[in-house]
């Protein structure tokens, strides 16, 4: 017989579930504005706030290539209002940090993976190389002077460079910042030839010919920007990352109250204003889940694992 106790938090569950929520809900970017992290926050957080009657605030907490606020939300009350929009460093530094403060996998529970992007090297309009393939092809010496800014030490972009390091030698000068839109935002300004980001945080500045694109990680050259060759036509074979984005609590959040969230988040994902949104800074809408996303986010921490062993990257 269950103890009156576990019926008593059962329906205090189901009833929470159902005023959820009832004030504002925190939620988390752990990147500076202006970048793709922070662009997609702010979209989906006002579509959940008009559906469910209260503010998403976002926060921005930049540090440490995301570990600053995803310690944070990892810490906070599983109540449901504190989330975190997540990308694919999520992964990577518990591998790259020698003493993580927290698990990946095990004090987080997903709630929905909401879209994916390509990355994107980018370089002021100036700058002397109009592809990668001709940034490939200039002297190692003269290239690893050139400064190239990414959201941070660890996070996806520099993961994807140190890759393309061990495929083709490149050396690059990285300069990490405390996210994408900072790096780009210098680029475009002049103060470093190259930044190497997801795709939504450079798509505006592509389109606006502030700069130019060096390489896409696509399969494919993407409609949006058809004049960037892929990774594969610089002669970078079976090179393709994308850039995901999604939605964690902390874990032991209420699991009536991650339905909630999922099932809101999935109609929100579904309008036109935010699949429009969406297309025009070359995101791919997801949609997976509680389920396939607690399994994606597990693959790709023993990806990214692989990576970061091979590449002798070690932060204290």
């Amino acid at each position: 017989m269950r103890s009156f106790a576990a019926i008593a938090l059962t329906i205090l569950t189901f009833v929470s579930a159902a005023d959820y929520p009832d004030r504002p809900v925190r939620f988390v970017v752990p990147y500076a504005p202006g970048g793709g992290s922070d662009i997609i926050a702010r979209v989906v957080g006002l579509k959940l706030g008009e559906a469910l009657g209260q503010s998403f605030v976002v926060d921005n907490r930049p540090g440490a290539a995301s570990m600053v606020a995803t310690e944070i939300v990892a810490k906070s009350l599983p109540d449901g209002y504190t989330l975190i929009l997540a990308d694919v460093p999520h992964t990577i530094n518990v591998s790259t940090y020698a003493h993580p403060t927290y698990d990946a996998v095990k004090d987080f529970a997903p709630i929905m993976l909401v879209g994916s992007a390509p990355q994107i090297m980018v370089a002021h309009p100036s700058f002397g190389a109009n592809s990668l393939k001709e940034l490939l092809a200039m002297p190692r010496a003269q290239t690893e002077k050139f400064a190239m800014g990414t959201s941070g030490t660890g996070s996806s972009p520099h993961m994807t460079y140190e890759l393309l390091k061990l495929r083709t030698g490149l050396v690059l000068n990285h300069v990490p910042y405390k996210g994408g839109g900072p790096a780009t935002s210098d680029a475009v300004a002049g103060q470093i030839p190259i930044a190497f980001n997801a795709a939504p945080v450079s798509m505006p500045f592509l389109r606006g010919n502030r700069l130019k694109g060096l390489g896409i990680t696509s399969s494919k050259r993407h409609p949006l920007v058809p004049n960037i060759p892929t990774f594969e036509e610089a002669g970078v074979g079976n090179f393709i990352v994308a850039h995901w984005y999604g939605v964690l609590a902390p874990a032991g959040t209420p699991p009536a109250t991650v339905k909630k969230l999922a099932a809101q988040i999935q109609k929100a994902l579904q309008t036109p204003d935010v699949k429009e949104r969406f297309a025009s800074l070359a995101l791919d809408i997801a949609g997976n889940g509680p389920d396939e996303f607690a399994k994606i986010i597990a693959n790709d921490v023993n990806r990214w694992r692989e990576v970061v062993t091979k590449a002798g990257i070690r932060i204290e």
